[in-house]
């Protein structure tokens, strides 16, 4: 038997509870209705609407032109649909960085105007006064180091980082201060499996990885390529669940066929 504790609702509450009780953390995205609905059914724990909507929803190459405007649709779609899972909202490219009073009008805006629960921040020190502010605000913040998209211009590629000394350590004095500003979690990005494991032992807030290996508090992943609609991008990191790019094509490819040959619809399928 799993001393498992069962939550109606999972809050920032519970994820502290959690860690501490050492249960892994389950986190996914969505964009849409019909998704989050299917996620948050299949018990996952934490729905991230994730500035990745930029790539995988509207097909732009980075995370950088989506919108304030388009985060809050998306969000306050999924919204819609949940009756379990955390909600948390990435607050896009060039709403919260330099301007602490900006940053917390976005924030007010996304927990306003799509009921979200919380929102992502990208960054260490050089976003502290704009947490600060947003956390003053009774918003709960989730915090994001290692890899972070919207910095990709300034590191020119999506590899692996803090692999050297000196941003290793600016990595875990990061999560320190983030963890004494008061957010209540952090996501890891793509960072070795050894200094991700030494963070989420140096701070008592839960520790959520993508390709920062098993020893932090919880994983996601992208939906999307999680259950292989995506292709194309594969990633150590990745393990695909399914391929619906495979079963969708299929289906569809039947579909076309069975119209043209005028098999559908067939007599049961009209009035």
């Amino acid at each position: 038997m799993s001393n498992k504790k069962e939550y109606k609702r999972v809050t920032v509450k519970s994820l502290v509870e959690m860690k501490a009780t050492r249960e892994k953390i389950s986190m996914l995205t969505a964009y849409d209705y019909t998704t989050a609905k299917i996620v948050d059914g299949a018990g996952v724990d934490v729905i991230l609407v994730g500035d990745s909507a930029s790539n995988v929803m509207a097909g732009h190459e980075t995370t950088l032109p989506i919108t304030l405007d388009q985060m809050i649709y998306h969000a306050s779609s999924v919204v819609r649909a949940i009756e379990r899972a955390l909600v948390v909202v990435d607050l896009p490219f060039g709403t919260y960085q330099s301007d602490s009073k900006k940053a917390l009008r976005s924030a007010i805006r996304i927990m306003k105007e799509s009921g979200g629960h919380a929102v992502k921040l990208e960054g260490g020190k050089e976003i502290k006064d704009s947490i600060n502010k947003i956390l003053n605000a009774g918003i709960p913040v989730m915090g994001h180091l290692g890899l972070t998209p919207q910095s990709i211009y300034k590191f020119g590629t999506y590899s692996v980082r803090a692999k050297e000394q000196q941003e290793a350590m600016q990595l875990i004095e990061d999560a320190k201060m983030l963890e004494r500003l008061g957010c209540f979690a952090l996501v890891l990005e793509k960072i070795p499996a050894k200094l991700a494991k030494k963070v989420a032992d140096s701070i008592s807030i839960p520790v959520i990885g993508i390709g920062a290996g098993g020893d932090v508090d919880g994983q996601v992943l992208v939906l999307h390529d999680m259950i292989g609609m995506t292709h194309e991008f594969n990633p150590r990191f990745l393990r695909r669940y399914m391929n619906l790019f495979e079963s969708m094509t299929n289906a569809i490819n039947q579909y076309v066929n069975d119209v043209k040959s005028s098999d559908f619809p067939n007599a049961e399928e009209q009035y």
